[in-house]
């Protein structure tokens, strides 16, 4: 096994296996971290003697509770320019999520726990991904200043009807049977199934030109009902109340709605940063049919602008400093925000803008 302490690098037959090992900080992804997976998805993606991929979480709770928003946070002062942590850290996470979309063998995310941020990254954009019941996948950005990221301009947007808006702007916690409604996860393998599951892949005679599909019927050999959706009973109403023409809309259809669901969700949206629920909605507006590297350059622009500005940096003093969950955000209201100012954080970035090789 090779790797470091925070990231476990093993081969187990034509598997290899990355294990995301920091538990006690639910296998929150650090820049070092990036720095080991994405030059190790290059290595096996080229050899010829690994088959498929798994990718874990150490530990009994999380798959991956985002990426390290802390460190982020202490770099706050940092000047734009070479070593600029702020940079750097969204930069080379983009990177590794578009070696995940793009890695040419089976790409199995073992998701059983939580997944939120940079966890839904690097499972979500994979080829497979396995939830348990265990598993809860979020993507509560717009909570510490910031908006879904990590590919979510694309992903949300595949999301039955209005379900990825909802999800934006809420930050609402789903479980198996919604992330396979999403098309979050592609497959349900209850938790203790899920080390034979990993011992029946490394033990797979593998054959090159059928991969995805010897991956599929393994998995399938595993697989469980979770029950049915609570989504799809929901579609409906989150259609007709996520459906309008601005968050402002959203607001209001949901204050006519009676349900405990849209009492929750307008709870959600109300302790939500106002600037980064207006640049989530464009951004959605924006993702439609986008490409993962379209998806991921937007975004990249989007945080580098929000890397210059207070609700992000504030954000995370309520939620991880401080710890008085009390943020102050810029802006008192969602009518305080401007149209202009919404414009501003998809500007172009000239030489700065994130581009793959």
């Amino acid at each position: 096994m090779t790797g470091s302490d925070e990231i476990l690098l093993e081969r187990r037959g034509g598997l290899g296996i990355v294990t995301l090992n920091r538990p006690k900080a639910l296998n929150t992804l650090s820049l070092a971290m990036y720095r080991v997976f994405d030059p190790q998805l290059v290595r096996w993606g080229r050899d010829d003697s690994v088959q498929a991929l798994i990718v874990r979480g150490a530990g009994d709770r999380a798959f991956c509770a985002g990426g390290d928003v802390r460190a982020i946070h202490d770099a706050r002062h940092h000047p734009q320019g070479a070593g600029d942590y702020k940079a750097d850290f969204f930069r080379e996470e983009y990177c590794l999520i578009q070696r995940v979309h793009r890695f040419p063998k089976p790409y199995v995310a073992l998701v059983d726990g939580i997944a939120m941020g940079g966890g839904c990254g690097v499972s979500i954009n994979g080829s497979h991904r396995v939830a348990s019941e265990r598993t809860l996948f979020a993507m509560p950005e717009v909570q510490i200043g910031l908006f879904p990221d990590v590919g979510a301009s694309r992903f949300l947007n595949l999301c039955p009807g209005r379900i990825g808006r909802y999800l934006a702007l809420t930050g609402a916690r789903i479980r198996a049977a919604d992330a396979l409604y999403c098309g979050f996860a592609t497959h349900y393998v209850p938790h203790d199934r899920v080390a034979e599951l990993t011992d029946a892949l490394a033990a797979l005679d593998w054959n090159p030109r059928e991969r995805g599909r010897q991956a599929d019927e393994v998995i399938a050999r595993f697989a469980g009902d979770p029950g049915p959706p609570r989504l799809a009973a929901l579609q409906s109403d989150i259609d007709r109340c996520f459906s309008g023409g601005s968050v402002e809309a959203i607001v209001a259809a949901l204050r006519r709605e009676t349900g405990d669901w849209a009492k929750e969700a307008l709870a959600a949206i109300e302790r939500a940063s106002p600037l980064s629920l207006k640049i989530a909605f464009h951004q959605l507006e924006l993702g439609r049919g986008l490409s993962i590297e379209e998806a991921l350059a937007l975004e990249y622009r989007m945080t580098q602008h929000v890397m210059q500005g207070h609700d992000f940096f504030e954000g995370i003093r309520a939620l991880l400093v401080d710890k008085d969950n009390a943020p102050r955000w810029q802006h008192g209201s969602l009518e305080a925000v401007t149209a202009e100012e919404v414009a501003g954080y998809f500007e172009n970035l000239g030489e700065r803008e994130l581009r793959f090789a």
